[in-house]
């Protein structure tokens, strides 16, 4: 930590969030001796997907030192720096974001655990942030689904359609379905659907119901496997200072 200079009759009051900003950035400044930017002269990049979950990132990350205004600024420029801890942002759409810290153009990223489920990736999943918080479930209309014929299912995760069905050793028929994948049961499309559901209130105003529940959703901290070893120094002030939070 820097030393502060005492001053006569001088109080200076340091908040929770500052003095984790200081730890980290300390923490990346000592980190190499190529400069205050961190490990081999880079700070640290992160991933974050834009959208609804991107307001409970920013009051999560602002316990650790991020400024708010880094990642909710009113503006079309998708790389931030933040002027606190050093970091670097990336503001992707959320599928993208596993794709580019396993390619190495992000050190971590944060993701929904549906991604992740959805397609294959070579991640280290260090720590669940607890935001983003919804389910993935089974959903139709309240009468029994068909007899004497597959059992059609509307979604766009396909392969957690799949696996899921196929661990219950049931036969289905899985369309993929991009959006308003509530309309299928509707339109005859198809008899349930495969989706995120977080109040399911979207589902009721649409005469449908959850059936079953395939598994827990949050968002997740990501991280690139070489990033984690060679910046190490500097990725694991940031993990244990969310993880305190």
């Amino acid at each position: 930590m820097p030393v502060i200079p005492k001053r006569a009759n001088t109080r200076l009051r340091v908040t929770p969030q500052a003095s984790r900003a200081v730890h980290l950035k300390a923490k990346s400044q000592t980190s190499s001796s190529n400069g205050p930017t961190g490990v081999s002269g880079e700070r640290l990049v992160v991933a974050v997907p834009k959208g609804r979950v991107l307001s409970a990132l920013a009051k999560r990350l602002a316990s650790v030192g991020v400024q708010r205004e880094t990642l909710l600024a009113d503006d079309r420029t998708l790389v931030r720096d933040d002027p606190n801890t050093n970091l670097r942002f990336l503001l992707l759409k959320p599928d993208d974001v596993p794709t580019y810290v396993e390619y190495g153009a992000a050190d971590l990223g944060v993701v929904g655990r549906d991604v992740l489920l959805e397609r294959e990736y070579d991640l280290y999943t260090p720590l669940d942030l607890g935001i983003g918080i919804c389910r993935m479930a089974v959903a139709g209309k309240s009468e029994a689904p068909p007899v004497g014929r597959t059992l059609r299912v509307a979604t766009k995760f396909t392969n957690i359609a799949n696996r899921y069905f196929l661990s219950k050793g049931q036969q289905v028929d899985v369309v993929y379905v991009q959006g308003s994948v509530e309309l299928a049961p509707l339109t005859g499309l198809a008899d349930v659907i495969v989706d995120l559901v977080e109040s399911g209130e979207t589902l009721r105003q649409n005469g449908l119901r959850e059936l079953e529940l395939i598994c827990p959703i949050s968002s997740v901290l990501v991280a690139n496997r070489v990033a984690l070893k060679l910046k190490r120094a500097a990725i694991a002030p940031l993990l244990e200072a969310l993880s305190e939070v």
